[in-house]
């Protein structure tokens, strides 16, 4: 039972931190699933697959609100998406069978550099627009799109940190690379949670209550956590200072990663 009730506190500090930081709880959720499954003794070679595939499966339902919400301010460009999207999907799935050849303390470190490149950004650089020009052709943006799905699949994200900096530097306004960027992690999220499913079928050391690398209880409650608590963190968003909250997380991210980075690489 108390494996449940982390759930819910994982759910629940991504949600927020969504809400809060503008971010997908994705860098959340992954190195808090880890951390569970690593202290519930569940077998290390599945950990880190387990807890990407998981992620991956709650991004589904936290993208569905965030888009909803971004388009009813008229803020997907839904031709930019439509020309992302078979990319994302078909990058989505080929990064699964990528990370289920990975080891799993190798796809730690992986998803340890990631996060710390995030924190990086977050912390020195901003996304610069650059507004009213035109955009690049179709095939440029099917080509982004593929590897935008590709690396958020192996990191358990929804790729709005990837997706909003190429979103920016296409021409569209900010508000328009994130809502654009909420549609487009729906099809990372769904491709991703189905590959990461479909290649774990065959893993004989798997807990019980998973299809393939989802855990279906944690994709439940992380879930219902995240998408109550991502409208505090909204809430909070409105009061607290920007730039706080962005090096805010971006050290909380220096810490997650380095600790995956880490651990992945067997220093602790």
């Amino acid at each position: 039972m108390m494996l449940y009730v982390w759930f819910v506190i994982a759910g629940a500090f991504a949600g927020v931190s969504a809400g809060l930081f503008g971010v997908g709880g994705g860098m959340i959720i992954v190195p808090a699933l880890v951390w569970i499954f690593t202290a519930y003794d569940f077998s290390p070679e599945v950990v880190t697959h387990l807890a990407i595939g998981t992620s991956l499966a709650t991004i589904v339902v936290t993208s569905i609100s965030s888009l909803t919400a971004h388009n009813k301010r008229g803020g997907v460009r839904w031709e930019v998406w439509r020309k992302m999207a078979l990319g994302l999907v078909v990058g989505s799935l080929v990064g699964a069978g990528i990370a289920d050849m990975i080891d799993g303390q190798a796809l730690q470190a992986i998803i340890g550099v990631g996060a710390l490149l995030v924190a990086l950004k977050m912390l020195f650089f901003s996304n610069k627009e650059q507004v009213g020009k035109p955009l690049p052709p179709a095939g440029v943006q099917f080509g982004a799109g593929t590897g935008i799905g590709m690396a958020s699949s192996i990191f358990g994200i929804g790729g709005g940190s990837l997706t909003v900096p190429f979103l920016n530097w296409a021409g569209l306004p900010m508000k328009q690379s994130v809502g654009t960027s909420a549609a487009c992690g729906l099809p990372i999220a769904l491709a991703g949670a189905a590959g990461f499913a479909w290649f774990g079928q065959d893993v004989v050391n798997l807990p019980e209550g998973t299809i393939g690398f989802v855990h279906v209880i944690g994709f439940l409650c992380i879930s219902v956590a995240s998408f109550a608590m991502a409208k505090v963190g909204a809430k909070l968003a409105h009061v607290l200072p920007a730039l706080m909250l962005k090096r805010a997380f971006g050290v909380l991210l220096i810490f997650a990663g380095g600790q995956l980075l880490l651990s992945g690489l067997g220093v602790i």
